[in-house]
C-alpha cells in the first residue's frame, strides 16, 4: 500500500513538472511600453549591436542562498544602454526617480528595477541583457532574451529567463 503511494506521488510530481514546462517560450523581442514616449521593440540583432560585455562566470544561488547553476563564459550587454535611449513621460530630471522597470518572461514571471538602481549607482554597470553563453551565440539558446544582475547576492531573484516585455511606470 504504502509503495503504490510513492508511485501515485510520483506519477503527480512528473506530470506537474511537465505542465510548468510548458509555459516556457523561448523569446525573440522585447517589447517596451508604458509611461515612454513611444513604444520600442528589441531584437535580438539590435542587442548585438550594443558595446559587449565579458562577464565570465556567475553562480546562480536562490532565495535560499543555495547553489543552483553555474552560467560559464557569459557575455552581455548593459540593460541601461538598451534603456537609457527611451524618453521618460517627465517634465524634468527630478521625476526620475519617480520611475521603474518591471521586466516581465514569457511564463509570467517579473523582476522590478527603479531608474535610480539603473542609472544612479553602480548596480546599473551589473544588469546585463545575455548575449552568448559558453560560446553559444543567444539566438542558439533556449533562454534566449536572458537578464542577470552579476552583484545580486541571490543571483537567482533577478535572473530573467526569455524577457518578453519591460513596462516603464511611475510611481503614483
Amino acid at each position: 500500500m504504502l509503495n503504490r503511494f510513492f508511485q501515485v506521488i510520483c506519477c503527480c510530481l512528473c506530470c506537474l513538472s511537465l505542465t510548468a514546462q510548458n509555459n516556457f517560450k523561448p523569446t525573440n523581442t522585447i517589447n517596451i511600453v508604458g509611461d515612454i514616449k513611444e513604444s520600442m521593440t528589441i531584437k535580438e540583432a539590435d542587442l548585438l549591436k550594443c558595446p559587449l560585455h565579458d562577464i565570465g562566470d556567475l553562480t546562480i544561488y536562490n532565495h535560499l542562498g543555495e547553489q543552483k547553476s553555474i552560467q560559464k563564459k557569459l557575455k552581455g550587454v548593459l540593460v541601461k544602454d538598451v534603456l537609457g535611449k527611451l524618453e521618460l513621460n517627465t517634465p524634468g530630471p527630478r521625476q526620475l526617480s519617480e520611475f521603474y522597470f518591471t521586466v516581465l518572461a514569457s511564463d509570467g514571471y517579473k523582476v522590478v528595477f527603479s531608474w535610480n538602481e539603473l542609472f544612479n549607482s553602480p548596480t546599473g554597470d551589473h544588469i546585463f541583457f545575455i548575449v552568448e553563453r559558453d560560446g553559444i551565440n543567444i539566438n542558439q539558446l533556449d533562454e534566449r532574451l536572458l537578464l542577470v544582475t552579476t552583484t545580486d547576492f541571490k543571483t537567482g531573484r533577478r535572473h530573467v529567463k526569455n524577457v518578453s516585455q519591460i513596462q516603464v511606470s511611475r510611481v503614483k
